[in-house]
């Protein structure tokens, strides 16, 4: 191994590449959200196509999808995002280089040690997933389980990926891989559709092969960069803290897999849900992260190396600054989505009928799903933002620590909530479990940097309020169509333009007329691109 240059050595100074111009804030959350929006309706059709299949291969499918994703959140986006940028953009474009070089061969072993011991432990694994009376096919669901475990590995290389071109504000190749996640599967899908109708090997290959494209597609521009590491088993001093920085999020990870393995083993428990509920789960949550990764996720990620940027200069006037204008921007775009979400729920799960075969109890279980989970969008919203302002601060132990103690308040008001109100008592207890983090987090927040809370508060109310009526002006408009329900697709579809259509139009023709502030820049914007 040959030794490292440094910072220090004046040849290889003279060599580095010049620092990267920051690039303009709006510009990089419009790449991200550009890329989040044709991901997500990428990703609808994969769920549509995977729709198509019986209930016993897609609630096996589900679980089996779980188990990387039990690890998915701490090797990959999780731990990378929020404890690799802080530290990488400490320092200077050699340490940069070497520090990626020592991370990723780090992240690459311990992943082909967890494939491998996941692989050998699935039927233990499932068993821990899965209701002693279970709804499931388990066996079933082991066999798939191993062929989608190579999926962590793969998933983990392209958030590595992911992560050394967001931090130098390259968004738009890493913003888009996951849309080439998607095209893949739905190419495996179709396949399937046509010649493997109920194999459970080629709807896990959709998975896996997916995952081998959203690597494979950003490796063009991580050369292109100069990013392109070459992962090393070696040390570098800045690798400490990374994993410093990572520890935390053990806590905060174990508490969050806790609530997903109670989740799992209450969606199949056949003794409170019918078969296909598991993937009726699944459903609604992709709709939810459609919404959420749009308008909540994509401004917070294209606004990280900013704050942390701000954080390594111990600029804080401008760093509280972006705090309230993210915070903004990202409930003005939230409240109106949670609004319409409760009132079109049905039709939205009906966009995913492709066949015309869904099953109504698969219907039924997604729409009242969705329709808890969208009062949680506001709420998780301004947490999304404030944790990543904890992150960036490389102030982790205080943000994991809320966290993982707002997971364990969900998984007992889970508990005590769903098996009374059903389905809907999932959105009800993310929602005051998200209130209870997001009081804690500005607490914190104000106690170290100061925190106006009356302006956000006065805020919130007139964006909440606004959205409260577009969303009955939604409804309204809906009523004179039939009610939502499976094999009314074109029926969905329209209903979803219209009445959504003049929700939102509602919202921000109210907005503007209050001079509520997004809004009169978001017109501002459309008219001018306009040339009025």
């Amino acid at each position: 191994m040959t030794t490292p240059e440094t910072a220090d050595t004046p040849a290889s100074e003279a060599t580095l590449p010049p620092a990267p111009v920051p690039r303009s804030a709006t510009r990089n959350t419009l790449i991200v959200m550009a890329g989040t929006l044709g991901s997500r309706l990428s990703g609808v059709v994969r769920q549509q196509l995977i729709n198509g299949f019986g209930n016993e291969l897609l609630d096996a499918f589900t679980i089996a999808s779980r188990v990387p994703n039990l690890f998915r959140e701490l090797l990959a986006e999780g731990a990378l995002v929020n404890s690799f940028i802080p530290v990488y953009k400490s320092l200077s474009s050699g340490e940069k280089s070497q520090l990626a070089r020592a991370f990723s061969g780090a992240l690459i072993g311990i992943n082909l040690i967890l494939m491998v011991l996941g692989i050998l432990a699935a039927p233990w694994i499932v068993s821990l997933l899965v209701a002693s009376n279970a709804n499931v096919d388990t066996g079933l669901a082991v066999y798939m389980t191993r062929l989608v475990m190579p999926f962590l590995t793969l998933i983990s290389l392209a958030s590595i990926a992911m992560g050394l071109l967001n931090a130098d504000e390259h968004f738009r190749e890493s913003s888009f891989a996951p849309i080439a996640f998607n095209a893949v599967s739905i190419v495996i899908l179709l396949i399937a559709t046509v010649l493997f109708p109920h194999s459970a090997t080629w709807l896990a290959l959709s998975w896996l092969l997916g995952g081998l494209a959203q690597l494979l597609i950003q490796l063009p521009a991580l050369q292109r960069y100069g990013l392109l590491p070459t992962p090393q088993l070696m040390t570098h001093p800045a690798l400490g803290r990374v994993l410093v920085q990572m520890a935390p999020f053990t806590l905060t990870t174990g508490a969050r897999q806790i609530l997903n393995i109670y989740v799992q083993r209450l969606l199949t428990n056949a003794a409170h849900f019918p078969p296909g509920t598991a993937f009726a789960y699944s459903n609604a949550e992709t709709l939810f992260t459609m919404v959420n990764g749009l308008f909540v996720v994509s401004p917070a990620l294209a606004l990280f190396p900013r704050f942390s940027q701000l954080a390594a200069d111990a600029d804080w006037s401008a760093f509280k600054e972006l705090t309230y204008s993210t915070l903004r921007t990202v409930t003005f775009l939230a409240a109106p989505a949670s609004a319409l979400l409760v009132a079109l729920a049905g039709y939205a799960i009906g966009i995913f009928d492709l066949r015309g075969n869904m099953p109504l109890d698969r219907f039924t279980s997604g729409t009242l799903i969705l329709t808890g989970w969208a009062v949680a969008l506001v709420p998780w919203a301004i947490n999304t933002v404030l944790l990543r302002t904890f992150y960036a601060r490389q102030r982790t132990r205080e943000a994991v620590v809320v966290s993982a103690v707002g997971f364990l308040l969900e998984v007992l008001l889970y508990n005590l909530v769903v098996p009374r109100w059903g389905l809907i008592g999932f959105g009800i207890s993310t929602t005051i479990s998200g209130l209870g983090v997001g009081v804690a987090l500005i607490y914190l927040y104000g106690r170290q940097l100061s925190f106006s809370v009356p302006p956000l508060a006065t805020y919130l109310a007139r964006v909440v309020g606004l959205a409260v009526i577009a969303g009955l002006i939604a409804r309204l408009v809906s009523l004179p169509f039939p009610a939502p329900g499976p094999g009314q697709l074109p029926l969905s579809v329209l209903v979803l333009a219209l009445a959504g259509s003049a929700g939102l139009a509602s919202y921000l023709g109210l907005a503007a007329a209050l001079n509520v502030g997004q809004a009169r820049d978001l017109i501002g914007s459309v008219r001018r691109r306009m040339g009025r």
